[in-house]
């Protein structure tokens, strides 16, 4: 059995602390945050080998998972169907996922408050200083600390998040305050709105306490729009009163004017069902989308994972389930060849060329926003952008199946 520090709390550190726990191994979470994370984030798309993550973690994978749809369906500016495809998903959200993994993984193992200020490490194992002056020793450090990975920036420093010239307006909101025109035509569905060089998107997930039931779910958004690096993103990112968040805004904080605007926008760009629901979302938050591949993720006895390894713009649907997979496979190659760097190489070699080819193929489904940013034609076709968005990898190449015409 061997002693495996895991950086970072959140989804990926969790799915890996709680699969190496079940092969046998001594894990330990390292979370900085002090509070515990339920509540972050917004809504997930599931696939089967997310799914099968989750069961090898030991969480309880049942219909309390997420919200069934039937169907996808692109909604024009008056609200009618441009298009169709029949395509059966479940979605979930990010508090959902949290709440499984953490209940599966015993409260021992999971330190909040343990932020990691630097590694060392030697050919017997790895030692990690925390900010207290803290020292915890492991025989491997698996890096699960996210986009701005700070054991990443120790070992990789050059490896920086690429800034993708647009952002998402996110939010979710409550099905009962919405319209029965908005809720028939919607909540049965995965939907698209695709106004000149931007993309809405949506589908219900589960509601207050996880309930999935009609008239109890909410409604999860994701609407990109171009917005220009420099003096444009940096006004975004600045609150009411000015003060600039450049690693993140808090939902709270976002500037009323430009939460304003946004709905606006709405109004005057999408469907009346998305319009809807961007004004009656409480609190929308904004995430500039920025991407990066790793070339490199085991240094020695420490090993990149999810997040801290690989970001792809999130068109694909798969960050989660890519860090299942990672954990997945790291697991299997520590089963062979120990709690060694060996085990490390084997797990980079498998993984480094999957996901660098998933934020390749995220670059290329958000392109046409980009391009509009540059002032280039950001034409798209709807049939194209939703038979490739958030599609199970097991897809991938078997993208343009018949579409019903609406």
């Amino acid at each position: 059995m061997a002693r495996i520090l895991i950086s970072g709390g959140s989804l990926g550190g969790l799915m890996a602390a709680n699969i190496l726990l079940r092969a046998g191994h001594d894990v330990l979470v390292l979370e900085r945050s002090t509070r515990s994370l339920e509540g972050r984030g917004a809504g997930i798309v599931t696939h089967e080998n997310l799914r099968a993550a989750l069961r090898q973690c030991g969480a309880v994978v049942d219909r309390t998972l997420g919200v069934p749809v039937e169907s996808r369906v692109v909604l024009d500016a008056r609200g009618n169907a441009e298009c169709r495809w029949v395509h059966p998903q479940v979605l979930t959200s990010w508090g959902r996922l949290y709440s499984l993994l953490r209940a599966a993984l015993p409260a021992e193992r999971y330190r909040l408050g343990a932020q990691v200020a630097g590694v060392e490490q030697n050919e017997a194992g790895v030692a990690v200083r925390l900010a207290s002056g803290e020292m915890v020793a492991g025989e491997l450090l698996i890096a699960c600390d996210g986009i701005r990975s700070g054991v990443r920036a120790q070992f990789a420093p050059k490896v920086l998040p690429l800034y993708a010239n647009y952002i998402a307006w996110r939010g979710v909101c409550d099905e009962a305050s919405l319209s029965r025109h908005t809720r028939e035509t919607l909540f049965g569905h995965f939907g698209f709105g695709l106004p000149d060089g931007e993309q809405m998107i949506g589908y219900p997930v589960a509601g207050a306490d996880d309930s999935i039931e009609p008239g109890q779910r909410r409604w999860n958004f994701v609407w990109y729009r171009p917005a220009a690096p420099g003096a444009e993103l940096a006004a975004l990112m600045s609150d009411a009163d000015g003060v600039h968040h450049p690693e993140g805004i808090p939902p709270q904080q976002v500037s009323w004017r430009h939460v304003a605007a946004m709905r606006q926008a709405a109004r005057d760009k999408l469907a009346p069902q998305f319009a809807e629901i961007a004004e009656k979302t409480a609190v929308p938050f904004l995430q500039p989308i920025y991407d990066f591949i790793s070339d490199e993720l085991a240094f020695g006895r420490v090993a990149l994972l999810g997040d801290a390894a690989f970001v792809a713009r999130p068109h694909v649907g798969m960050g989660v389930a890519k860090a299942g997979d990672d954990a997945v496979v790291l697991a299997a190659c520590i089963a062979e060849l120990g709690a060694t760097p060996q085990a490390l190489r084997r797990y980079a070699a498998m993984r480094q060329p999957v996901c660098a080819s998933v934020v390749q193929r995220a670059r290329r489904l958000g392109a046409y926003i980009e391009a509009r940013q540059r002032g280039a034609s950001a034409l798209r076709n709807p049939v194209e952008v939703m038979h490739q968005t958030a599609i199970d990898p097991s897809l991938f190449g078997n993208e343009n199946p018949a579409t019903q015409a609406a």
